[in-house]
């Protein structure tokens, strides 16, 4: 059983390159809430931490980590696979018993307020969304930041919080409070992009695939593709699942699923009847199911 004392956090900022940047921005944080994993990606771009706290200390801890990327990331001169709109592209509270939704919207809530008096424009999506097209990140990433701005400019698309136009470097951020999801992307042994977007096509829910599946392809390298799952509620789906389904629907391609990837954490429910199939790459569940490292900062 988690703790109920702790919140988790999971925000995603736009550098996966620079070292110095992350290292800075993760010690800010975890100065104010315990930093559970670190997630860098170089070709996406992005980096994922998830942090642990109460109430009080993870809001800090997330504005503190929002002042840090508006004075080191300039999203003018970014470039990543990874769809994103800001330095702090994505900001989620998450719970972990049903009894912290409340203190997590709390969080969300505030740390978006606070978020405005930056300069930073701020979209709630998810659960926090005002209205039903605005609870996918989809809807604020297509096009990038270019088509965002435009669309803001125009007066089409406006903020929850903060001013009517993007950040000049650093953009705008997402904000939610979610139970636990996972992202978890898998690797084909073929580097073309086009048949990992045929498969997350199929696979995602909005295609007639598995319930609750976000998924994108993506390039990776020169022998590899990578369809990007995001899983909405791995107590209905497990990563079992989306495996064995990722490896039907690559067949007609000819293609396989060779590796696996978890971004973050995941919570022990996500892993049921997974077999190594495929492998997760460098997993160890002491450090990456989220009920393990909570007891283990309990202790």
């Amino acid at each position: 059983m988690a703790s109920r004392s702790h919140l988790l956090a999971v925000p995603n900022f736009s550098e996966g390159r620079n070292e110095r940047v992350i290292g800075t921005i993760g010690a800010s944080m975890g100065g104010r809430a315990e930093l559970l994993n670190v997630h860098r990606d170089g070709e996406h771009n992005r980096s994922v931490f998830t942090l642990a706290g109460e109430r009080e200390a993870l809001a800090e801890a997330l504005v503190i980590g929002a002042e840090e990327a508006l004075k080191l990331i300039d999203m003018r001169s970014h470039q990543g696979l990874h769809p994103h709109i800001g330095a702090l592209d994505v900001c989620p509270a998450v719970w972990l018993v049903a009894e912290q939704k409340e203190e997590a919207r709390g969080v969300a809530l505030e740390v978006a307020q606070r978020l405005a008096t930056l300069e930073v424009p701020v979209f709630l999506y998810g659960e926090l969304a005002s209205s039903d097209e605005r609870r996918e990140r989809a809807y604020f990433r297509r096009g990038g930041p270019a088509e965002l701005a435009r669309r803001m400019q125009e007066g089409e698309l406006r903020p929850d919080f903060g001013p009517e136009t993007p950040h000049p470097t650093a953009g705008a951020t997402l904000v939610t409070a979610r139970h636990p999801l996972v992202a978890y992307n898998l690797e084909l042994d073929t580097p073309d992009p086009e048949v990992a977007r045929a498969i997350a096509a199929e696979l995602r829910e909005s295609g007639g695939g598995l319930p609750g599946i976000r998924a994108i392809g993506l390039p990776r390298d020169e022998q590899r593709s990578q369809v990007s799952v995001n899983v909405n509620d791995p107590r209905e789906v497990s990563l079992a699942q989306v495996a064995r389904e990722v490896g039907k629907l690559a067949q007609p391609h000819g293609a396989r699923v060779v590796e696996a990837e978890l971004v973050g954490l995941a919570p022990e429910d996500a892993l049921r009847g997974y077999e190594d199939a495929p492998p997760i790459r460098d997993f160890d569940p002491d450090t990456h199911v989220i009920e393990r490292r909570i007891a283990a900062i309990d202790r």
